[in-house]
C-alpha cells in the first residue's frame, strides 16, 4: 500500500475501533452509575492532559513558557465559551444561575444532575483538537517508515480508548442522549483522518500548529475536570463517597499511565 493509503486506513480504523470499544464500555453503564463513573472520567481527563498531551507539547517546544501560555489561553477561551453557552441558555429559559434546583432530574433511586451540555461541548472541542494532532503524528510516522507508523498508531489507539470512554460518560452526564454522544464522538474522531491527510500533503506548513493545538487540547481537559466535574463531587461529602471518588480518580489516571507505558509513543 502507498503511504497515503496507510494513513487513511489507520486513521479510520483507529478512530472507529477506539470509539466502538469506548461506546461498549459506556453504553453498558447504567444511568445510576454515571455519578460514580464521573470520578473515573476526571482521572482519565487529567491523565491524558498531564501524562500525554502536555509532555508532547513540551517535546515540540524549546521554551516551556510557550506551552503554558497556550494552556492559559485555552483555559480562558473555554471559560468564555462556557459563559456564552450559559448566557444563551439563560435567555431561552430558566437556568441554574437563576434557579438552584434547575437542571436536577430525579430518576428512580438516583439524583442525576446535568449542566445542559456545557462540559460535554467543551470536551468534544478539546478532543477534536487532540484527534487532529494524533492524525498529524500518524502521518509523520508513516512518512518516515511504515513499521514506525503502525507502532505509533497502536499507541495512539490504545491511549484513545479510556479517553473516549471518559468522554462518553461526561456527555451522558451533561444531558446528551446515548445516540447523540456516539454521533458527537464519531464526528470528533474524524478529525484524526483530516489531520493525517492534511499532514501528508503539507506537513512542513502545518508543523507550527501542533504546539498550540496540544496546548488548547490540554486546557480543555484540565478546565472541564477542575471547573465542571470536580465541584459536582463535593456534593457528596461523606467519607465513604470521598474514598470511592479518590480511588476512581486514581484509577482513571492509572489507566492512562499504564497504557502509556505499555504502548509508548514511538
Amino acid at each position: 500500500m502507498s503511504t497515503l493509503t496507510w494513513i487513511i486506513a489507520v486513521s479510520l480504523l483507529g478512530g472507529v475501533l477506539s470509539l466502538l470499544v469506548a461506546a461498549i464500555l459506556a453504553f453498558n453503564a447504567r444511568v445510576s452509575w454515571l455519578s460514580v463513573l464521573i470520578s473515573y472520567a476526571i482521572g482519565a481527563l487529567l491523565g491524558v492532559a498531564f501524562l500525554n498531551t502536555l509532555p508532547e507539547a513540551l517535546e515540540h517546544s524549546d521554551n516551556p513558557t510557550q506551552v503554558t501560555i497556550f494552556v492559559l489561553f485555552g483555559i480562558l477561551v473555554f471559560f468564555i465559551l462556557e459563559k456564552l453557552v450559559l448566557w444563551r441558555h439563560c435567555h431561552l429559559e430558566d437556568c441554574e444561575a437563576h434557579d438552584p434546583l434547575h437542571g436536577i432530574a430525579v430518576t428512580p433511586g438516583n439524583l442525576h444532575e446535568h449542566d445542559h451540555g456545557r462540559s460535554g461541548m467543551m470536551v468534544i472541542v478539546g478532543d477534536t483538537f487532540h484527534n487532529f494532532v494524533d492524525g498529524i503524528l500518524i502521518a509523520a510516522s508513516f512518512m518516515v517508515d511504515v513499521q514506525l507508523g503502525i507502532v505509533t498508531s497502536i499507541a495512539i489507539i490504545a491511549h484513545e480508548i479510556p479517553q473516549e470512554a471518559g468522554d462518553f460518560i461526561i456527555l451522558l452526564n451533561s444531558g446528551y442522549t446515548r445516540r447523540m454522544a456516539f454521533l458527537l464522538n464519531l464526528v470528533s474522531s474524524l478529525a484524526t483522518l483530516v489531520g493525517g491527510v492534511l499532514a501528508y500533503f503539507m506537513l512542513n506548513e502545518m508543523d507550527y500548529l501542533i504546539l498550540p493545538l496540544l496546548g488548547i487540547a490540554s486546557a480543555s481537559m484540565i478546565y472541564v475536570a477542575m471547573s465542571d466535574l470536580i465541584p459536582s463531587l463535593h456534593k457528596r461529602p461523606e467519607i465513604h463517597a470521598t474514598i470511592q471518588q479518590v480511588i476512581l480518580i486514581l484509577l482513571g489516571i492509572s489507566s492512562i499511565w499504564l497504557i502509556g507505558n505499555i504502548f509508548p509513543h514511538a
